[in-house]
């Protein structure tokens, strides 16, 4: 699996796990609880993974200052949802509203992030990076997920 189909199946699996936890209520704070905690482990390894290895050999290889542009924004959205939006949701009550609410907004921010990804980076990667790239790439990406997810 080349870099592009693993990270394109990550969000894949991300936004059908944010769409279970914004189906739940706060009457089901064990499955909330439970989905949390997935969520966040398989956040933190593939955002991990972006930053560490596939970011850096796609800005490598950019040319333009359009791919800089994308490299950084991308960077900050890992911030907003991984540094400030998950933290609150992980340590927010499952059974109140307030839950609902950070569970919405951590959704929305992960499916903006993804659509950008799939829509402009992951193309303009396939410009950049050769076929052999990327399946190599998609060899450490895939080895280093399951090493983080191991120590999760």
């Amino acid at each position: 699996m080349d870099a592009i189909q693993l990270l394109k199946a990550d969000h894949k699996e991300m936004r059908a796990l944010l769409a279970e936890l914004e189906s739940t209520t706060s009457r089901g704070i064990k499955k909330r609880r439970q989905l949390v905690t997935e969520i966040e482990a398989k956040l933190k390894a593939h955002t991990t993974i972006e930053e560490e290895l596939f970011y850096p050999a796609f800005r490598q290889a950019g040319k333009q200052s359009d791919d800089d542009k994308m490299y950084f924004e991308a960077l900050e959205e890992h911030r907003a949802a991984g540094d400030l939006v998950l933290p609150d949701l992980v340590g927010t009550d499952p059974s109140s509203e307030k839950f609902s609410g950070r569970a919405k907004v951590l959704k929305e921010l992960v499916e903006h992030h993804a659509d950008e990804e799939e829509k402009e980076m992951f193309p303009r990667a396939r410009k950049l990076l050769s076929r052999d790239e990327l399946a190599r790439l998609g060899e450490q990406l895939e080895a280093r997920k399951e090493a983080l997810l191991a120590n999760a």
